[in-house]
C-alpha cells in the first residue's frame, strides 16, 4: 500500500470528444487526492492529437494519454481494459476511478481482475477516513442503506454514477504534465466492426427539465400531451421502465436505475407512482413535482410539489396556464408559481 500513490481517474471520449462524466470525476478526484496529499492524474485512451488541456483545466496534475488512430474508435472493452491495465500497473495509484457509463460499467470490471484488486459499483460518494482509506459509498437493498465499502488491496477501484457529482470547476491557463504514450497494440480477435447505427442523439441525462410520464398514461400517443408541456418548458420527454417495456416509448428516454439518471432543475412525474428504482434516477433534481390520482404513491414522499387529480385533466390545465404566465425567469420559478396558487405544496 505504501508504494501506491496518487489519484486516477479515466476521462472517456469518444470520437475525441470527452464525456463529461470525467469533469465529474476530476472534481471528485481532486478532493480525495487533497485529502491524500497526493497528485491527481487522468488517463485518456483515445486518438492522435486529442485535445487534453482541459483534462489540466479541470484539475488534472497529470494526463496520460494512450494515442492510436483507430484502436479506441470503439467502445471495445477488451482493448481499453488491457491499456488501462498496463497504464495504471505503471502508475501505481492509490485511488482508481471510472465512470459509471455504460462503457465504463464494462471496462472496470476487467481491470479489476487484471489488477487483481477490489471494485465497488456505481457509488454515490466517496470519502476518506483517518486511516487515509476510501470510504466507497453506494445505495444497497433497493436503495434502502448506504453501504460503507473499504478495500484492502491496491488500487482502490470504484465506478462513479454519472450526474452524481459536480463538474470540476474550468481555470483556465492552469498548468500541468500531458504525457503522451502509444497504443500497446492490444487487438480483439473476436470483434468484427460492421456498421455504426445512426444515434438520434438525444440525451435526457443533460436536460435541464424533464417531463416524465408512468404507468398513468393510456397510450402512446399520451406522450404528445407530456411533450407539450416539455416544450414550453424547455426541457425533454421522459419516462418509467414499464413505459419503454411497453413500447410506448424509446428505452433513451427511460429514467432510473436501470435507465438515465436525471438532475434538472424541475422534475415532473406524471403518472408515475415512484418506485424505488425510478425515484434512484430522479430524486436529485432541484424541484419535484408528482402529479397521481393515488394519494398514498410513494412519489409523493419525495416531491416538493403534490397534486392529488388526474393527469388528463391537470396538465391540459397547468399547460394553459403556464402559456399566460410567460414573465417566469426560469422553468422552475414559473411551475413553482402556478402550483403554489393552485396545487397542494408540501
Amino acid at each position: 500500500m505504501m508504494e501506491s500513490k496518487g489519484v486516477l481517474v479515466f476521462a472517456e471520449q469518444k470520437n475525441g470528444k470527452l464525456h463529461k462524466v470525467s469533469f465529474e470525476l476530476l472534481g471528485v478526484g481532486r478532493k480525495i487526492a487533497e485529502k491524500l496529499g497526493s497528485e491527481l492524474y487522468a488517463a485518456v485512451l483515445g486518438p492522435f492529437g486529442m485535445s487534453c488541456a482541459e483534462l489540466i483545466e479541470r484539475g488534472a496534475d497529470k494526463v496520460f494519454v494512450v494515442e492510436d488512430e483507430s484502436a479506441f474508435s470503439l467502445p471495445d472493452e477488451y482493448v481499453f481494459a488491457e491499456n488501462l491495465i498496463r497504464l495504471t500497473e505503471e502508475i501505481r495509484p492509490e485511488v482508481f476511478l471510472i465512470g459509471a457509463t455504460s462503457l465504463g460499467r464494462s471496462v472496470a470490471p476487467r481491470v479489476a481482475a487484471g489488477l487483481r484488486t477490489g471494485l465497488t459499483a456505481d457509488c454515490t460518494d466517496l470519502d476518506v477516513d483517518e486511516d487515509g482509506h476510501l470510504v466507497q459509498i453506494r445505495p444497497a437493498f433497493s436503495e434502502n442503506i448506504l453501504a460503507q465499502i473499504l478495500s484492502d488491496s491496491m488500487p482502490q477501484m470504484a465506478t462513479v454514477r454519472y450526474k452524481e457529482f459536480d463538474e470540476a470547476e474550468r481555470v483556465p491557463g492552469r498548468t500541468g504534465e500531458i504525457i503522451r504514450l502509444k497504443e500497446c497494440g492490444s487487438k480483439n480477435p473476436s470483434l468484427e466492426f460492421i456498421k455504426e447505427l445512426e444515434s438520434s442523439g438525444f440525451d435526457i441525462s443533460s436536460a435541464e427539465v424533464v417531463v416524465s410520464g408512468g404507468s398513468g398514461l393510456r397510450s402512446p400517443e399520451d406522450f404528445r400531451m407530456l411533450e407539450e408541456l416539455a416544450v414550453l418548458l424547455g426541457g425533454s420527454v421522459g419516462s418509467s421502465r414499464p413505459m419503454v417495456e411497453a413500447g410506448f416509448i424509446p428505452r433513451e428516454h427511460q429514467v432510473g436505475y436501470s435507465g438515465n439518471r436525471v438532475k434538472p432543475k424541475v422534475y415532473i412525474a406524471c403518472g408515475i407512482s415512484g418506485a424505488p428504482q425510478h425515484l434512484a434516477g430522479m430524486m436529485d433534481s432541484e424541484v419535484i413535482i408528482a402529479i397521481n390520482s393515488d394519494p398514498s404513491a410513494p412519489i409523493f414522499n419525495v416531491a416538493d410539489y403534490g397534486i392529488v387529480g388526474d393527469i388528463y385533466e391537470i396538465i391540459p390545465q397547468l399547460i394553459e396556464r403556464i402559456k399566460k404566465e410567460k414573465a417566469a425567469s426560469s422553468s422552475s420559478d414559473a411551475v413553482a408559481s402556478i402550483l403554489s396558487n393552485g396545487g397542494n405544496n408540501k
